[in-house]
Formats: structure tokens, C-alpha cells, sequence
């Protein structure tokens, strides 16, 4: 069975999602019951998910930065 998982678990509280695979709580404690399609189908949205967090975190990081002179 194909799994996104790569063993970073750590559930983000602005997005969640996984910062490892992008997966919310219901869809990795449900991994197992899907069907290939299912998991296919969450699959695809991953990328996508996984890109919006970095540039989340890119935008905030960059926010709290000190102004230089």
C-alpha cells in the first residue's frame, strides 16, 4: 500500500496538516480503510497542501523578522 508518510509527524495548528505529508488527522487515521482510488485522490492534493505551508511559513518567518537600518 502506498503511504505519503516520511516519519517527520508533526501536525501543524494553522493548516492541519502533517508537516511531514500534508495528511489531516482524519485522512492518516483513516489510511488504512480507503480504497486505492481514495488514497489516490489525497495523494494528488499533497504537492499542493505541502507548497501552500512553506510559503505560509516563509511569509510569517519573513513577517517576524527585524527591520534592518
Amino acid at each position: 500500500m502506498q503511504t505519503p508518510c516520511i516519519h517527520v509527524c508533526s501536525m501543524v495548528s494553522a493548516t492541519g496538516f502533517c508537516a511531514g505529508c500534508g495528511r489531516t488527522l482524519e485522512e492518516i487515521g483513516g489510511w488504512m480503510t480507503y480504497t486505492d482510488a481514495e488514497r489516490g485522490g489525497i495523494m494528488a492534493l499533497l504537492p499542493a497542501r505541502l507548497a501552500a505551508a512553506t510559503r505560509s511559513r516563509m511569509k510569517t518567518s519573513l513577517a517576524a523578522r527585524p527591520e534592518q537600518p
